[in-house]
């Protein structure tokens, strides 16, 4: 006679195969997290810009002051004065600053957007030995 017929399970076909993402929909999504990164990497590059505060902080940036500074006097300890060290790193954040803005126009000049250590050396070396720190 007829064959019986399996109970249906409300919300499911039992002869489907189970949905796999496809590449589209992984490919947008991927899509939407890079987005979302250039928005907050382009946030933060803004926030910078505006703000006049120091990117390094002070204690450690007086840390390796007087590390280097310990090499220079062979070990003789000397004490610096708290605005001494505050415009020395107002004038180091200065030149780095520069240093990669126009290390970054040689980067866009290579077709590329990735910085590389050959663009900040070939920026020294384009500055010579006054404004490219030997």
């Amino acid at each position: 006679t007829s064959p019986r017929r399996q109970p249906r399970t409300p919300g499911r076909r039992p002869s489907s195969p189970t949905p796999e993402p496809s590449r589209r929909s992984s490919h947008l999504g991927t899509s939407r997290l890079r987005r979302k990164r250039k928005l907050l990497w382009l946030r933060e590059v803004r926030r910078l810009q505006k703000s006049t505060d120091l990117l390094f902080r002070k204690q450690p940036f007086g840390r390796v002051v007087r590390e280097i500074c310990g090499k220079f006097t062979r070990g003789l300890d000397l004490y610096w004065q708290s605005q001494a060290l505050l415009a020395l790193q107002e004038a180091a954040e200065a030149f780095l600053v520069h240093l990669f803005e126009d290390a970054y126009l040689l980067t866009l000049h290579a077709g590329r957007v990735t910085l590389f250590p050959k663009d900040v050396q070939l920026t020294r070396r384009i500055r010579g030995i006054e404004a490219g720190l030997g």
